[in-house]
């Protein structure tokens, strides 16, 4: 089973996962502004990412270029990685490739 098969229920009973929706995470995060480049690319993206109205045009344009500023905003200090295999545990549908991957290293 690939990752894109997976459901949030099925994930949930998969993995006994339990969803805490009342705590905020990012509660003590505070805004942080885009600069100017991702603003521009995001205004100019959209609509083409629209009108093409696939995962892929909307992966490509308005996705990677948010993820790319957060790694820029982090002077990068994480890795971003697309398209990756990410094989984990094949046995238990954890196996395919992943759209995006953001890892806590600079490798």
């Amino acid at each position: 089973m690939a990752y894109s098969d997976f459901t949030l229920a099925k994930v949930r009973e998969t993995f006994q996962l339990v969803i805490d929706e009342k705590r905020n995470l990012f509660k003590d995060v505070s805004p942080i502004q885009p600069s100017a480049t991702l603003t521009t690319l995001l205004e100019e993206y959209t609509q083409l990412a629209t009108a093409i109205n696939t995962e892929k045009a909307r992966s490509e344009l308005l996705i990677m270029p948010v993820l790319t500023e957060v790694r820029r905003q982090l002077n990068y200090q994480i890795s971003l990685f697309s398209g990756t295999d990410f094989d984990v545990d094949s046995s238990k549908g954890l196996n395919g490739f992943c759209d995006f991957i953001l890892c806590g290293s600079e490798e």
